[in-house]
């Protein structure tokens, strides 16, 4: 096994960073038993660049001097001193499932802190799990009870934590995203066919999961088949994301009604366009403070017609004013691997992504800061409070430790 290049750490920290060091180091504590950093200036030039059809958005980067082997037996990578701070000084990952090739772990990741549930539904669309026209998609969930200190401890905890089918009722067709709503989880539906419309549902999050559907239409025309939802933090507005990847992946008539983000005051009832020019805009978050959203297009995937590179797989970041319009569009992130499909923020800003090879984190300014590395595609992710993130990794589910703390799981509005 070839192992990372030894980057000393010292040049990268400052201020809180290397205090974390100095104190973890002074008790004895590995910070990098399961991290390690890497050096990006190391592979600014390469010797052989590899032409389109080795390297692109559909393969990993496995940086030099290093193997894909060594990068998931430490695979908190350190690309900046700040990410330390994030992870603190003994960050873990834990595989908790596997599904074979059924993608049952992808999006929709939420948490609910009453119950210490997370709930998580399977993908639609995917041929592995024949769901989208045929079936839809399921809801899941498990207990954080059950994932102790000494299973987090383990690297592969596989069977010891038991996974549920949440039942909603009625059903939610073909769920997506999800965020926490007024007590309840509130589920973006794809729809199925030309007859069963996206929606917006509620449901309550424990038996008997009874849902309701709260929007289906813009003045009787359908949306396409909503991907995402959040909540602005200062108005309790619901923004959503609505793409075509429904029609894509075969169970949705095509492209019905702009592709474009929305919001949505369940109390007055209005509805109106937050922000298009999107090819397909996917995840949606808003920072802490809520002066800023950030929208991530995964337009480089393009579901039956192929994928096409010289589509977005960008995080975008809007200002958003006063009256919960979103204005001055900034690009704020690229992805090389995969694309951003979920995103989050911490409680100080910082901005992850869940992507082709894990989840990536950023500081406010858009700096890469590090990365959770799975070695696969991360569709979604969640904070479960402090200190706790569960990852969704299509056909494996992970759980991991580290110091920073979500800014809205479990917030209720």
């Amino acid at each position: 096994m070839v192992h990372p290049r030894r980057t000393p750490l010292a040049p990268l920290l400052s201020g809180a960073a290397a205090l974390l060091l100095a104190s973890a180091t002074a008790q004895g504590i590995d910070v990098l038993a399961q991290a390690q950093v890497i050096d990006q200036k190391g592979f600014n030039v390469l010797g052989d660049v590899p032409p389109p059809t080795v390297a692109n958005h559909t393969t990993l980067f496995i940086p030099p001097g290093t193997t894909k082997e060594s990068l998931s037996e430490k695979p908190f990578h350190i690309y900046d001193g700040e990410f330390l701070d994030i992870i603190g000084t003994n960050p873990t990952l834990t595989l908790l499932k596997s599904s074979g090739t059924n993608p049952m772990f992808h999006e929709a990741a939420v948490w609910v802190p009453s119950t210490d549930d997370v709930f998580f539904v399977q993908n639609a669309g995917d041929p592995a799990a024949g769901t989208g026209l045929n079936k839809s998609a399921i809801i899941q969930k498990i207990s954080l009870s059950q994932v102790t200190a000494e299973v987090s401890a383990e690297r592969n905890a596989t069977g010891k934590v038991d996974v549920h089918l949440v039942a909603a009722t009625p059903a939610i067709i073909n769920p997506n995203g999800a965020t926490n709503y007024r007590n309840r989880i509130l589920f973006a539906g794809e729809g199925q066919g030309s007859r069963v419309a996206p929606a917006l549902y509620v449901m309550s999050h424990s038996a008997p999961y009874n849902a309701t559907v709260i929007l289906n239409n813009y003045f009787g025309r359908q949306f396409n088949s909503i991907n995402d939802v959040a909540i602005n933090p200062r108005t309790g507005d619901i923004y959503f994301t609505d793409t075509t990847y429904g029609y894509v992946q075969d169970f949705r008539p095509e492209t019905v009604i702009q592709k474009q983000v929305w919001r949505f005051n369940e109390t007055s009832g209005a509805v109106a366009v937050a922000a298009d020019g999107f090819n397909m805009p996917n995840g949606i978050t808003f920072s802490p403070d809520g002066h800023h959203a950030y929208v991530t297009d995964t337009g480089v995937i393009q579901g039956f017609f192929g994928r096409n590179s010289s589509f977005p797989s960008s995080i975008y970041r809007y200002d958003v004013e006063e009256d919960g319009t979103l204005s001055n569009r900034k690009t704020f992130a690229f992805i090389a691997t995969g694309v951003p499909d979920g995103v989050h923020v911490d409680t100080k800003g910082n901005v992850y992504a869940g992507c082709g090879d894990g989840v990536h984190v950023f500081n406010p300014s858009g700096k890469l800061l590090g990365k959770i590395w799975i070695g696969s595609t991360v569709a979604n992710f969640q904070f479960a409070g402090k200190g706790r993130v569960v990852i969704l990794a299509q056909t494996e589910l992970y759980y991991a430790t580290l110091k920073a703390e979500g800014a809205f799981p479990g917030q209720l509005y």
